[in-house]
């Protein structure tokens, strides 16, 4: 069976291959077009060449788009899973703070050192011929002043004029002297080549020094024009640049190779550690080099526009115009390492040659490449100190030492407190993790006195107290199952089923502010003509209230049976409680006197309540043939009559509260009720609830009443309790609402 799109692409997802973002669909998308068309440029490969090679190059450019795209992909998905953990981010934070900046300013501090070493050890170099040169210099000036002496007196300078000269200095032995008077040459032509008597060029006009090619040779060449009478004195001063005068140079430096363009010097072996590189100049840069004497690094391998040296086995050529570089000899030797760190450094300069038949100046006419150590360049640099150089080391090496300490004391502190932040954040995810899986009893171990110290307190605070919200949130639950258990157990007490008069119907209606009311109401019909009315509100809600509102529930029931002595001995079986009717029935002539009823009740609940509970009670006895209410208040809101016509009556004979003095007598009245006359009888539960314009009030109850007495009573119920909820808005109800109506027939 063929395996469908969707449960591939779920099965890919779960193993974690299926590519959810942009990029790694992209990536995907390359590379699968990549496929194709390399399977369509293969086909076309035997039938259209052209058109295979040029899909050949989409193919490459395809690939390389989806190795990007993954590498992208990749380095998220690494990003993803190594910087997860916070010690992992604080490591690579490190490492880019700490530890790349010290390894990039070790590896410039390393660079610097090398170019330093191979520009100090160039200088060396050229400073010595540049030194050379100087000297050559004085003693051209000293040979131009005898020379013009003689010419003022007179004499003819021959080649026996300078043999003082030659006598006095071992280096005459290498040097050429030519001299010319009014641009005629003088017969003391001295020197190694002194047969070989060469042209005075007219590009020297005043004192000249420099490295001049000359007869394919290079030499040291200095040159000073001295005015005399009306005509000038010229004198040349030649020197060889060859092995013996770089060869003093190598002595106390190292292996030195010098390299010259149009040299017929036999062209001397590379050294036997030399490599051939490919060595790049800018003209620009060897131009300033030139110009300030400062010799610069010849870096391999280094691709310009400007002038390129091109060192290989044969020689080194100047590209860009310029001749070909050979090594024209190598002197010196390369010293002995003297430690693990005495590194062989390689450095060339280039040096200006001047064509002495032309004048031009070259600008690496020649190159010098110098091999040597720092131990060499260090006891060069530090030559002239003696033995303060010592002091010097050891001052560095202290410093050394120091800093070293201090990075020491620095990666064990950034050490420490990363561990210290990392471990304090694990302990708080794994607590999360326990708190996750309910368990509010694990606490984070604190063994600091830090900011993460005392997040771990809050935590472990936090859990605690969810711990013993948790306990009393179940007991709450507790509690309120057991409200729910005592709000249906309240909810027998109210009559359910009334057996109503032929005279008289009544509804009744209780809605509790909280679980369980405080309010009582209850309807007996004692015989077949008489019924018995209560109101009652308790002190206070709650519980307390509802349990003083069952005790009032059944001792009116009991006192309504025990308080007639014909009742003493039962002479019916009456119904269930709670159905409206009492235990046993109430013989035909037997009175109940309303107000020995609540005198009863008040007696009770003073003994059995303490002092701080009462309860106000309304009793009325209704008889069926006579039409007459006998009642008496205890304490309640009078309950109101109202007429077919709309008249008012309050029933207002009675007493103060039941239950909190002992020994209190009530009054009786006894009023006649009008066929259409409806009995209003409530708690302050209907009239004090209030908004911004007051209480709801005992008027908007009689209104509301009086405009709807002909409906029926559960309607007038329902009409008044919504304009009180609507009087009430979004507030909370502040009190049992209850509501009894009668209406005579």
């Amino acid at each position: 069976m063929a395996l469908s799109y969707p449960f591939v692409r779920r099965s890919l997802r779960q193993a974690g291959l299926w590519p959810e973002g942009g990029i790694a669909r992209a990536a995907w998308y390359s590379l699968g077009l990549a496929g194709v068309l390399f399977v369509v440029a293969l086909l076309l490969r035997w039938v259209a060449p052209a058109w295979g090679s040029s899909i050949g190059w989409w193919v490459k450019f395809l690939v390389f788009d989806a190795a990007m795209l993954f590498a992208i992909v990749a380095f998220r998905w690494l990003k993803k899973k190594l910087l997860w953990r916070l010690r992992n981010r604080l490591i690579v934070t490190y490492v880019f703070i700490g530890v790349i900046p010290v390894v990039l300013l070790i590896a410039l501090a390393f660079i610097a050192l090398y170019l330093f070493a191979g520009q100090f050890a160039s200088f060396v170099v050229t400073s010595e011929i540049n030194s050379q040169l100087r000297r050559l210099e004085a003693v051209n000036a000293a040979i131009g002043n005898e020379l013009a002496a003689r010419l003022e007196r007179g004499q003819n300078p021959t080649a026996e004029s300078l043999a003082g000269l030659k006598k006095r200095d071992p280096a005459w032995q290498r040097r050429q002297v030519c001299a010319w008077y009014a641009t005629k040459a003088l017969p003391l032509c001295s020197g190694p080549h002194a047969e070989t008597l060469f042209t005075f060029p007219a590009f020297v006009t005043g004192t000249f020094r420099e490295i001049v090619r000359d007869q394919n040779e290079l030499h040291l060449r200095v040159a000073t024009i001295l005015p005399l009478s009306a005509e000038k004195l010229a004198v040349v001063t030649t020197e060889p640049l060859d092995k013996e005068l770089i060869g003093k140079i190598a002595t106390t430096l190292g292996e030195i190779t010098l390299y010259a363009a149009g040299i017929q010097n036999a062209p001397a072996a590379l050294p036997s550690n030399a490599s051939a590189p490919i060595i790049s100049v800018e003209n620009d840069a060897i131009e300033k080099q030139l110009k300030s004497r400062t010799p610069s690094s010849l870096k391999p391998d280094q691709a310009s526009t400007g002038t390129v040296i091109r060192q290989s086995a044969s020689g080194v050529e100047l590209q860009g115009g310029h001749p070909e570089l050979h090594p024209t000899f190598t002197v010196g030797t390369l010293p002995d390492a003297t430690n693990g760190l005495d590194r062989e450094i390689t450095f060339g300069t280039p040096l200006p040659v001047v064509d002495w038949k032309t004048g031009e100046r070259e600008r690496a006419g020649a190159l010098v490449r110098v091999m040597t150590r720092p131990s060499v360049l260090y006891g060069h640099l530090f030559a002239a100190l003696g033995d303060f150089a010592t002091g010097v080391e050891y001052i560095l090496l202290a410093v050394g030492i120091f800093f070293a300490v201090i990075e020491l004391v620095a990666l064990i502190t950034g050490w420490r407190l990363t561990r210290t932040v990392t471990r304090a954040v694990a302990q708080l995810y794994d607590a999360t993790q326990h708190v996750n899986r309910g368990d509010f009893s694990h606490r984070v171990p604190v063994q600091s006195k830090d900011q993460l110290a005392e997040l771990a307190l809050s935590f472990n605070s936090m859990t605690a107290s969810i711990e013993r919200l948790i306990v009393e949130q179940k007991e709450k639950q507790r509690l309120e199952n057991e409200l729910m258990i005592a709000q249906e157990v309240q909810a027998q007490l109210f009559p359910r089923q009334v057996r109503e008069l032929e005279s008289l119907e009544v509804h009744g209606f209780c809605r509790p502010a909280r679980t369980v009311s405080g309010d009582y109401y209850d309807f007996l019909t004692a015989s077949s003509h008489k019924l018995i009315l209560a109101v009652g509100d308790i002190s206070g809600k709650g519980i307390s209230a509802a349990l003083l509102m069952a005790t009032i529930h059944s001792a009116v029931r009991a006192y309504s049976v025990e308080s007639l002595p014909q009742m003493r001995e039962p002479v019916a079986v009456g119904a269930v409680a709670g159905s409206g009717r009492v235990m046993v029935t109430w013989p035909e002539g037997a009175e109940l006197s309303p107000s020995a009823l609540l005198s009863l009740l008040n007696h009770q609940l003073y003994e059995s309540t303490p002092p701080e509970k009462y309860a106000t009670l309304f009793l009325g006895i209704y008889d069926g043939r006579t039409h007459q209410l006998t009642y008496s208040n205890g304490g309640h809101l009078p309950p109101l009559l109202i007429g077919e016509d709309g008249a008012l009556r309050r029933l207002e004979a009675g007493g103060t509260v039941v239950g909190l003095f002992d020994n209190m007598s009530y009054d009786e009245g006894s009023v006649e009720m009008y066929p259409g006359e409806i009995l209003v009888a409530y708690s302050d539960g209907i009239t004090e609830p209030e908004n911004d314009f007051g209480e709801f009030g005992e008027e908007r109850l009689i209104d509301l009443v009086r405009k709807n007495r002909r409906l029926p009573l559960e309607q007038i119920s329902q009409v008044v309790t919504t304009a009180v909820d609507d009087w009430i808005g979004d507030n909370e109800q502040p009190d049992d609402v209850t509501l009894v109506l009668a209406r005579a027939r």
